[in-house]
């Protein structure tokens, strides 16, 4: 099972191949897409490699629809999340997945950690994520809100590093950096607080 990283999107239009090829000659870095792309119907399925052929991502474009793929994605991540904190912010998300109705799912491949893989891959995945009102999932870690900071905790015991979060307070969300290896920070945004000390965004 590899690892993903997945843009929950609430529009049904995929994101067309000309805007994604668009940003790669923007950040000029060597990537480029190939897949089953044609004039008359979105893409399902792309490869983003380097220059060189390396396989930096495989993408999928699922749109949600009943009896698909992404609805039965949604289906198990109301059920996944609805143990995890803060719980306002799994209560929240388990509301929004009624709005998504595309899932582009990245499966990350050997390229990525090849020279500027992260780059180009991020390219593509900010291009997607902004083309609509979208979040954002990777896995072991959690998903964000729509402004892209991390709302609900899905990362092991052991995760350290300075990380953006949000916790909505009320129906507004509040962003600061946390300390993930801080048990007095973890404990404050379990509880859907901001950490004494932390740096608001």
């Amino acid at each position: 099972m590899g690892y993903f990283i997945r843009v929950l999107s609430t529009s049904a239009d995929c994101v067309p191949l000309a805007a994604l090829n668009d940003e790669l000659k923007k950040v000029k870095l060597g990537g480029t897409l190939s897949g089953d792309a044609a004039e008359t119907r979105p893409w399902e399925q792309l490869v983003l490699t380097h220059s060189d052929g390396r396989e930096i991502a495989s993408i999928e474009c699922n749109i949600v629809e009943p009896g698909s793929l992404g609805s039965e994605e949604l289906s198990e991540f109301s059920t996944e999340v609805a143990d995890y904190k803060p719980a306002n912010a799994a209560r929240w998300l388990c509301e929004y997945f009624a709005r998504v109705k595309c899932i582009y799912a990245f499966q990350l491949l050997s390229g990525t950690d090849h020279k500027h893989g992260w780059e180009i891959l991020g390219a593509i995945k900010n291009r997607i994520w902004s083309f609509a009102p979208s979040i954002l999932q990777a896995d072991n870690e959690g998903f964000s809100n729509e402004d892209g900071y991390h709302i609900l905790w899905q990362f092991s015991d052991a995760v350290e590093g300075d990380w953006w979060m949000g916790v909505l307070q009320g129906e507004r969300w509040r962003h600061f950096q946390m300390d993930l290896a801080n048990r007095a920070h973890r404990a404050a945004f379990f509880n859907g607080q901001i950490p004494d000390g932390a740096k608001l965004a």
